[in-house]
């Protein structure tokens, strides 16, 4: 998939992940869009008592403001791309649309 074929509110939301990877200085930036077009972003969370990755903290988000379902969630990472649990998030939500790019922004699958 290229840039070219993404939707221009997907790559939005890939372009909020990477920035926000980007600022934070993290592993993993995501953003999600919920049924009404909102967006949330997120980092991934390491302390010592608490880990949570990019998507699981986006989803959160969402679901805290209220969102009742999500129609599309990205994931930025250098990494191999989302975890069982990011993507049971995501469909526990009724997410069918998950994109993964590198740090770049190059989207590797969806």
């Amino acid at each position: 998939m290229s840039d070219a074929n993404l939707d221009p509110e997907d790559n939005k939301i890939i372009v909020l992940a990477r920035s926000a990877r980007a600022r934070n200085g993290t592993a993993e930036g995501a953003a999600v869009r919920d049924e009404t077009g909102r967006t949330y972003v997120a980092t991934n969370v390491a302390l010592p008592s608490l880990t949570l990755s990019a998507l699981q903290v986006a989803v959160a988000m969402a679901v805290s403001s209220g969102a009742e379902s999500l129609e599309a969630a990205a994931l930025v990472t250098a990494g191999e791309g989302p975890s069982p649990e990011d993507e049971r998030a995501v469909r526990d939500m009724g997410g069918e649309r998950l994109l993964v790019a590198g740090p770049d922004g190059t989207p590797r699958q969806s």
